[in-house]
């Protein structure tokens, strides 16, 4: 029985109608803007809407504490400040991430260190992790990409035998879980994004979680140019002991934010459905790598990103991509350029304009190389990873398409590679 043609080559193209869509703001969200503005204030600290909001996120993760920010960037800026990263220091973390991760490693004048990642769920591999430790090494920052897990266990044993802390980057992973535990509640620190590309959106704004009350008052100073305002803790509300941003959260985007927190689990449980059933569906594929999910834990699929190996399935990524995309099912080759450590600011080792600090701070005394190949798994993923999103109002005759057409693509090469 032979393929059916494939549009790419003047085939019938399989996905003509339009993806389901829906608005992800509504009357809830009005409703918490319209009492926001009614405060007479949206400074956050003499305001409702951020304390609510910080509140309600801590209950739903069952954590004792949670601070607003004014992006995920902000979010993990103040965990590494709260970790005490500092310049001279060096964070390890992922290769394949945004630069939100790493922004705030640069501005403690810290210096990133990149390992690599596990070939399939695009998360830290340990053992790299490990070999990447020096004298020097202060905190390990796990990106939790796509909204899978990272090997959680292996880390914290890394982090306790050598004594670092753990930041978790959970922008892209509300309500996925590794081993029953919330991403965001393993590690010392839990960094969320509320910008308007993750699960749930209040345009922009971050949240930082932790069990420990010291890290917590830290995170309220650190956020808010290192200024005391809990009261009974220090008449010398002003008395800054060092420098620390602003990173304050308005009244606004904490109203959508709390909108936002009531329709969250629903969201991410669909996200969740989907992308384990388009998996299942597709892992039987010759070539075909599915992103892996650790054992006994859930991903909430802020994008969906497989692997195509180009001599079991007959097909290079590039084509493969082209021809998903005749079918009717829009996608992306890999996630981003290139690895993080290609930047020019990395292979000029220029993070401050004129200068190569924090790369050549004497505090630190370690020569970093940053070129092609320091990362060759994350490298590969890069090469042959095809990534394209859905979201909560795609329907399931959506999903029937995005499988059929994966499995079409598939099965055309995979004949042609056996004629």
């Amino acid at each position: 029985m032979c393929a059916e043609k494939l549009a790419l080559y003047g085939g019938e193209k399989l996905k003509s109608t339009p993806f389901g869509a829906g608005n992800r703001f509504g009357e809830n969200d009005l409703h918490h803007l319209k009492e926001a503005l009614e405060q007479g204030t949206l400074f956050y600290w003499y305001g409702d809407k951020v304390k609510s909001l910080t509140k309600k996120f801590a209950e739903i993760y069952d954590m004792p504490y949670c601070v607003a920010a004014s992006s995920g960037t902000a979010a993990v800026h103040v965990a590494l400040g709260i970790c005490g990263v500092t310049a001279g220091d060096e964070v390890i973390t992922s290769p394949i991430t945004d630069m939100g991760t790493i922004i705030g490693i640069l501005f403690q004048n810290a210096v990133p260190v990149f390992a690599d990642l596990d070939p399939h769920s695009y998360t830290l591999d340990p053992k790299s992790v490990e070999e990447k430790i020096t004298d020097k090494t202060k905190a390990i920052i796990a990106v939790h990409l796509t909204g899978g897990p990272t090997d959680m266990d292996a880390i914290m044993d890394i982090a306790h035998r050598h004594n670092l802390k753990i930041i978790e980057d959970c922008a892209q992973s509300y309500m996925a879980t590794y081993k029953g535990k919330l991403l965001g509640t393993i590690g010392d620190v839990g960094c969320f994004s509320l910008n308007d590309f993750k699960q749930i959106s209040a345009g922009d704004g971050g949240l930082v979680v932790t069990r420990s009350e010291e890290m917590y008052e830290a995170a309220l100073r650190f956020a808010d140019k290192n200024y005391q305002r809990l009261p009974g803790k220090s008449a010398a509300s002003r008395d800054v002991p060092f420098i620390a941003p602003n990173y304050r959260m308005n009244e606004l985007t904490g109203a959508v934010g709390l909108a936002q927190m009531e329709r969250m689990p629903k969201v991410c449980a669909r996200l969740h459905e989907i992308g384990d059933r388009i998996s299942d569906a597709i892992r039987d594929l010759p070539g075909i790598y599915p992103p892996k999910v650790q054992p006994d834990s859930t991903s909430t699929y802020w994008f969906y990103m497989f692997r195509i190996d180009e001599k079991e399935a007959g097909v290079d990524r590039n084509t493969f991509s082209d021809a998903l995309a005749a079918e009717g099912i829009p996608n992306q080759r890999g996630y981003i350029p290139s690895c993080i450590y290609n930047y020019d600011l990395f292979i000029n080792k220029r993070g401050y304009q004129g200068t190569n600090c924090p790369f050549g701070c004497k505090l630190n005394g370690h020569t970093h190389d940053y070129a092609p190949g320091l990362c060759p798994t994350a490298e590969d993923i890069l090469n042959t990873a095809i990534r394209f999103s859905f979201n909560e109002f795609y329907t399931d005759a959506d999903i029937d398409d995005i499988i059929a057409a994966i499995r079409k693509v598939s099965t055309y090469f995979a004949e042609k590679k056996n004629a």
